[in-house]
């Protein structure tokens, strides 16, 4: 594995999870603008409905937001300077079904064409890899998966 890939890792899933904030953060300010630029017509009703709707999705992104704001306090709790001897979280686990970074789901991620999966810790995969070392093997999804190498 290449010499520092875990803090890069660690790096492009911060900003994944920035994004996502910042996403949330624009949704919730379109939301109360569209709530605020709602005007009183003849027919209240609509304008009532409007502001009931802009309300919601203003909710929505919130909830959104708030969860984002989570993930990002799970890959603060990491420092991917430490090298791990187990599956865990922070730990970058090459194996027969790929290299997984545990952190947060955040897909697939390429650096220097190589392809490396960001799971959290709760995934199905990591779940079933937990507390592994070198040379262990685990079932997932039926299929036998050993582990190569753990940074």
């Amino acid at each position: 594995m290449t010499v520092n890939i875990k803090p890069h890792l660690h790096a492009l899933c911060l900003a994944y999870v920035q994004e996502r904030i910042d996403a949330c953060q624009a949704a919730i300010r379109a939301a109360q603008e569209s709530a605020n630029s709602e005007t009183k017509s003849s027919a209240g009703d609509k304008y009532e409905t409007g502001r009931a709707m802009a309300q919601n999705e203003r909710d929505r992104n919130a909830i959104q937001l708030q969860q984002a704001q989570q993930l990002q306090g799970e890959l603060q709790r990491i420092n991917p300077a430490l090298l791990c001897d187990t599956v865990r979280p922070g730990a970058l686990v090459r194996t027969s079904m790929g290299t997984f970074y545990l952190g947060i789901s955040a897909g697939k991620l390429t650096v220097e064409g190589q392809d490396y999966f960001a799971v959290s810790a709760a995934a199905p995969v990591a779940a079933a890899l937990a507390g592994k070392r070198v040379g262990d093997s685990a079932v997932f999804n039926g299929k036998p998966v050993r582990i190569a190498a753990i940074e």
